[in-house]
């Protein structure tokens, strides 16, 4: 479904990766980074660029990566003396609008993608992680490619519209909870605010002690909660569109997520 769902996989890989780092040299991630470590030959010119990009803006330097990090030989990382909440903005400000939606945290870690111009589709992806209280492991590497992607695309259900985007319920985890609660209905919270409850094939749905007409009518695939995108309007959530992927903001939480297209 959407392209960010392996790297959000290696996003939760990389504390164990870089838990090995700090492992196998003792309490001191500077020893590790004292000596620069070459870029590999198999290094993708997206990867190398992107890398040599965010290395000068935070001032980081080229060591080995880990090798129980689940990267390319394509990859590079790199060792930087501050906090990934400081240098999120920095990588963030610097990619512009090649990066597609914000970071998206999983744990500790946080991933970005990122295309090679504005509005195109993301060949690389960011991965950074804190080694100590002051010093981050940032990974740069190859995106999961369309294809990939695609694969993972649920087979359109009955009810959904061809052309219009949809959202997969576990897409919005950390803005939206998404409770079935069976007989083809679904509950959508966020924060203290009124519920929504919608039905699959149904456009009216329930928001507290009142109820809405969606845009679209939800669906299923027997499993996931199929909804569209714009329905999310409903629950006070925007989206903002980022080349293929859109950026959804509930509240003060947001997501960056591919929206699925019949």
């Amino acid at each position: 479904m959407r392209e960010v769902s392996k790297v959000a996989c290696l996003a939760g890989l990389l504390l164990s990766g870089v838990s090995g780092v700090t492992g196998a040299q003792g309490t001191s991630a500077p020893a590790r980074a004292a000596t620069a470590a070459p870029v590999s030959a198999a290094t993708a010119r997206g990867v190398s660029s992107v890398a040599v990009e965010i290395s000068g803006t935070v001032k980081g330097q080229i060591v080995a990566c880990p090798k129980t990090l689940k990267v390319s030989a394509a990859a590079v990382c790199l060792y930087v003396r501050s906090t990934p909440a400081s240098l999120r903005p920095l990588v963030r400000g610097k990619l512009g609008t090649r990066a597609q939606g914000d970071w998206k945290t999983s744990g500790q870690a946080s991933s970005l993608l990122v295309a090679a111009a504005a509005g195109g589709a993301a060949n690389t992806f960011v991965l950074m992680a804190p080694l100590s209280a002051q010093e981050s492991l940032l990974v740069v590497d190859t995106a999961p490619t369309t294809t990939a992607a695609s694969a993972a695309r649920p087979a359109a259900p009955a009810g959904v519209i061809k052309g219009q985007p949809y959202v997969l319920g576990s897409d919005l985890i950390g803005v939206v909870s998404v409770t079935p609660l069976g007989s083809g209905k679904f509950r959508l919270t966020r924060g203290g605010l009124d519920p929504l409850t919608v039905t699959v094939g149904q456009k009216r749905a329930q928001l507290g002690s009142g109820s809405v007409e969606l845009p679209l009518v939800p669906a299923t695939d027997g499993t996931n909660l199929i909804f569209p995108l714009a329905g999310l309007r409903s629950l006070g959530c925007t989206f903002t569109p980022a080349g293929s992927n859109v950026t959804v903001a509930c509240g003060q939480a947001s997501v960056g997520l591919r929206p699925i297209v019949f």
